[in-house]
């Protein structure tokens, strides 16, 4: 059997998504009771009636500039919490200023898996180089490594000295943090002379090119990149396999249409949108700003989740166009009001000192008949700028996830 953290990594797809969905129902019935922002998302819609990820495209999403507003008037955590603050484990405040609690569960960020996947194991010690100060980083992969049953040096980033004297006096075998901190501590150590005992690795927070990547390999430390956000915790993570990140058993996860809440065919470059199965933070339908997709097939380390791509940019394409904002969800109402369109994407040049948007749409009917102006009406009721359309055949936008290319230049 493959080494994996338990049995739920390896089962049939279709029981996991059996499973989830008996827990997303079970959760939010308890839950909706207790969190006044969560009835409020889901006026309208029963738990009982989530039953599968179609159900779940009715509910609205919830983005972190959200969070931020509903936290204003209902402090700390707008209502979307279903356990008291004071019973809760700690309390962030991360920058925006944005509140995040923690639990009193083990491992309630669900980070033991990314660790596992990554080579930790019980009586490790790990040097978690994320921050303890108001924000959850350091405490996210401290849980997880806690629970594999490591002891971790609560180093923080920064302070190279510092960090050289911790690795001096505990020779820890692993390491948490961004990767080019892990990389400057690598360097400093060969100009101090220090036998750095680094083997294994879980990296997050900045890209992790394959140029640093063989950087840290050459090192000899072992590393595997996870996906965790302040506010969910860790949704995916690698796996020896190295193709693509397996998405957490703690969460769902749909990849959906930029400024929308419609789901993109598997493959395609999409918003990374998450639910979290936690019953104190049952976060529905959270709009990360990260783009990604689902690689597809079966990963050759026998693990059965979903996975996801990585990160390959933000969706946030809000643009100014003319003094008027246009978003990425109106590009898209355009699509939905012609069945014709299968895919956009809006170009915003610079032509004779003027701003110029051309609407690319994917279709399979020829331009002769007339679509194309019925298309750019409508662009133009939406918009309220005027655009022209022009009909390409499928297949012929870039994979990127982008709804709005704006390529004027900067400067």
């Amino acid at each position: 059997m493959p080494d994996h953290y338990d049995r739920l990594e390896g089962r049939d797809p279709f029981a996991r998504e059996r499973a989830q969905f008996k827990t997303l129902r079970t959760m939010l019935a308890y839950s909706k009771a207790k969190a006044p922002g969560l009835r409020r998302q889901l006026k309208g819609i029963e738990p009982k009636e989530i039953m599968n990820r179609a159900a779940l495209t009715a509910i609205p999403v919830i983005r972190k500039s959200d969070l931020k507003e509903l936290q204003s008037p209902e402090s700390p955590f707008g209502g979307l919490t279903a356990t008291k603050p004071g019973a809760l484990g700690r309390l962030f405040l991360s920058p925006g200023p944005i509140a995040d609690p923690e639990g009193l569960a083990s491992d309630w960020w669900g980070a033991a898996r990314a660790l596992y996947a990554a080579g930790f194991r019980k009586g490790d010690i790990v040097q978690n180089t994320f921050s303890y100060h108001l924000t959850p980083g350091g405490f996210i992969l401290e849980s997880g490594a806690r629970a594999l049953g490591c002891a971790v040096i609560p180093a923080g980033p920064g302070n190279t000295e510092q960090q050289l004297d911790c690795i001096r006096h505990f020779h820890p075998i692993g390491y948490v943090g961004v990767p080019d901190f892990l990389k400057a501590l690598l360097d400093k150590c060969t100009e101090a002379g220090v036998n750095q005992p680094f083997k294994k690795a879980l990296v997050s927070g900045a890209a992790f090119p394959p140029s640093l990547q063989n950087v840290i390999a050459d090192y000899g430390v072992d590393a595997y990149q996870a996906y965790a956000t302040a506010d969910l915790g860790v949704v995916a993570y690698e796996t020896a396999a190295r193709n693509g990140l397996v998405v957490n058993e703690t969460v769902i996860v749909e990849i959906l249409r930029p400024g929308t809440g419609d789901p993109v065919p598997d493959g395609e470059v999409g918003e990374v949108v998450v639910t979290r199965l936690n019953a104190d933070y049952p976060l529905l339908r959270f709009a990360t700003g990260d783009l990604s997709k689902v690689v597809k097939g079966k990963s050759a380390c026998g693990r059965t989740g979903m996975r996801l791509a990585g990160w390959l940019g933000r969706a946030d394409q809000t643009t100014k166009v003319k003094g008027m904002f246009v978003h990425p969800g109106t590009i898209a109402e355009v699509m939905k009001r012609h069945p014709e369109i299968h895919k956009v994407r809006l170009v915003v040049e610079r032509k004779g000192e003027q701003d110029v948007m051309t609407l690319q749409a994917e279709t399979r009917r020829k331009v002769a008949d007339g679509l194309a102006g019925v298309v750019s009406d409508t662009l133009q009721a939406l918009t309220k700028l005027r655009g022209s359309v022009e009909l390409v055949a499928p297949g012929t936008l870039p994979n990127d996830g982008k709804i709005i290319a704006d390529e004027r230049p900067v400067g």
